[in-house]
């Protein structure tokens, strides 16, 4: 083999592998967070799960993602292990979709439709017309969906350059010898997992199998054990996925290495003994690339349908292997979402951070119930709850801030560069309205200790502000979880509301005061926790704008003013309607 042979079979290789990375990230970032939000919710049952993990495998091009991707479900608690087996098993078979596009390259015909369908020819049009669009459209979204076609394009250039490279050995004597040992079905086995461990993808290590036969000089017995040791192989990147998770994490990953194994064992055994009793007619003949893809999906399809049965039994096996050590609190819970494994996925990773301040926002209502049942009847017991909420708010607010800093280290897209800041401003929000929240228990702790009760009029109009803030905060955490824009802009108008009542209070507390009907002890901290209550709303409103502005594609601000401009008349009558309805039911009662 010539040295320049090796170089273009190199170079083939490099852009085949490039070919596929691009545009699995492509697919994904086009895809977006709903590859992760179908694997959640699309899990129902056996055959759902299969079928599931068998597309998002086909989206995303690589079986060890999907996997990798379910290992960081289980980890976080969103999967069950009875979940997360089928979908194992069906990545397993939609990995196989790689080579059955490479088959494309068998066909062959004089005919102008045949011959525009050969890679060969259709690959240089689709990178030139990619590129094109690429490099002159400014819509990401557009840019991603050409990014696809750019890998395909790639993928198949890289193919195409590695079938030139194996050529000239294909009439090499020494190369057909070196072949025949391929034959033997352990070092058959040995030289796919070699392969697919080098390359840390076994539809591409299938791919150089396929490039290799369109040589000719690749037989049945040959391609399948090395196709099989090509499915082995990717067991070495699911296992380094299984450092540092949960047990139902490590479990899955023992049930998919199981599963590869003796499934590995079991088909071999099988065509083998077959072989030797009764013998293939097409065991020597030559295989082309659509022989060892439709192999390749036979295996990966018989695994599937022999193990779909006894998923109950593989779960039962994994846990005698990996035993229970003790229970998942709420902070293992949120650090366990936010799992390194995603970064390879920005999208799935900022959705994870996305979930984990849905769960701060459910925090933070929570400790405000808490603490303003305080202000009416102390006690420690519930004070230390408002504590620990608290504490597990400032954690979440460093941890995660340091995960969206990382994030960003991924070469993001513009829009998901927005997403990252967005979600900077929406945990810092978060964290201070836990601080204001402690605010108020401790001036409630206070004026326990200090023997000081609020007046009845002060008391009846903070019950009316208590109501308007539990909706602010409902309202704040349903927009945030469904993105919806209306609910955002409730929220404005609310907080609008919730200015003019503090006014209002404090207007009416200077007036008790100066007839006497309050002390001056009592009347500073009531302003005080006025003032806390008041900046809650006000965090509640920077977190609503926040979200308003990316999904309009703004650029954030801390503040966004209702224009006068057409475009936005509906939206300024819809703000008007929802200040009308919160003034009567929250101001006028007080004013």
């Amino acid at each position: 083999m010539t040295f320049e042979a090796v170089l273009m079979m190199l170079g083939g290789i490099g852009m085949f592998l490039y070919g596929m990375k691009l545009m699995g990230n492509s697919l994904e970032s086009a895809a977006g967070a709903r590859m992760e939000k179908i694997l959640e919710r699309l899990t129902s049952n056996k055959a759902k799960g299969v079928a599931l993990g068998a597309g998002v495998t086909a989206v995303i091009q690589s079986s060890a993602a999907t996997i990798i991707m379910v290992v960081g479900f289980l980890n976080a608690g969103i999967l069950k292990l009875a979940q997360g087996v089928p979908v194992i098993m069906g990545a397993n078979i939609g990995t196989t979709i790689t080579a059955q596009i490479l088959r494309m390259g068998d066909i062959s015909g004089d005919n102008i439709i045949l011959t525009l369908l050969k890679p060969s020819s259709f690959a240089p049009i689709l990178i030139v017309i990619s590129a094109f669009v690429i490099l002159m459209s400014k819509r990401q979204s557009l840019k991603d969906k050409m990014g696809i076609f750019m890998g395909l394009g790639i993928l198949f250039m890289g193919m195409t350059l590695m079938e030139t490279s194996f050529a000239p050995m294909a009439e090499s004597e020494e190369f057909g010898k070196v072949f025949t040992l391929f034959t033997n079905p352990a070092l058959g086995v040995a030289v796919g997992m070699a392969v697919t461990i080098l390359l840390q993808s076994s539809s591409a290590a299938v791919g150089v199998l396929q490039a290799t036969a369109s040589t000719g000089v690749v037989t049945f017995a040959m391609a399948a054990p090395i196709t099989i040791g090509c499915n082995l192989g990717k067991c070495v990147t699911v296992l380094l996925a299984s450092i540092g998770v949960n047990k139902d994490a490590k479990r899955a990953v023992t049930i998919d290495v199981t599963m590869c194994v003796l499934g590995s064992a079991l088909f071999l055994a099988a065509i083998y003994l077959y072989q030797a009793v009764i013998g293939f007619d097409f065991w020597e003949d030559t295989v082309n690339r659509g022989g060892v893809a439709n192999f390749h999906t036979l295996f990966n399809v018989v695994v599937a349908i022999v193990f779909l049965p006894f998923v109950n039994t593989l779960i039962a096996i994994s846990k005698k292997v990996v035993k229970d050590k003790g229970g998942f609190t709420k902070m293992d819970q949120e650090l366990a979402m936010l799992d390194p494994r995603f970064f390879e996925t920005p999208n799935v990773a900022l959705e994870q951070c996305r979930k984990v301040i849905n769960i701060m926002c459910d925090t933070g209502k929570e400790s405000f119930n808490v603490a303003c049942g305080l202000v009416d009847k102390y006690d420690d017991q519930k004070r230390q709850i408002v504590n620990d909420n608290e504490a597990f708010l400032d954690k979440t607010e460093t941890v995660l801030g340091e995960y969206i800093v990382h994030i960003t280290e991924h070469g993001l897209s513009s829009k998901q560069n927005l997403f990252a800041t967005e979600l900077l401003h929406t945990v810092g929000d978060m964290e201070r309205i836990g601080d204001h929240i402690d605010n108020i228990a401790e001036g409630a702790e206070m004026v326990h200790n200090d023997g000081i009760r609020y007046s009845d009029e002060s008391m009846e109009e903070f019950g009316y502000l208590k109501s308007a803030i539990d909706e602010i905060l409902d309202c704040t955490a349903k927009a945030y979880e469904t993105e919806d824009v209306m609910m955002a802009l409730r929220v404005e108008a609310l907080e609008d509301v919730i200015d003019d009542m503090v006014t209002v209070m404090k207007n009416n507390h200077a007036a008790r005061l100066k007839d006497g009907l309050c002390t001056v002890e009592r009347g500073v901290s009531f302003i005080e926790m006025l003032t806390d209550i008041e900046r809650i709303s006000d965090h509640c409103e920077n977190v609503c704008q926040h979200l308003r502005q990316r999904i309009n594609g703004q650029e954030l601000s801390t503040h966004t003013v209702l224009t006068d401009d057409e475009s936005r008349a509906a939206e300024r009558d819809m703000y008007a309607q929802f200040r009308r309805s919160y003034e009567a039911a929250y101001l006028t009662p007080i004013s």
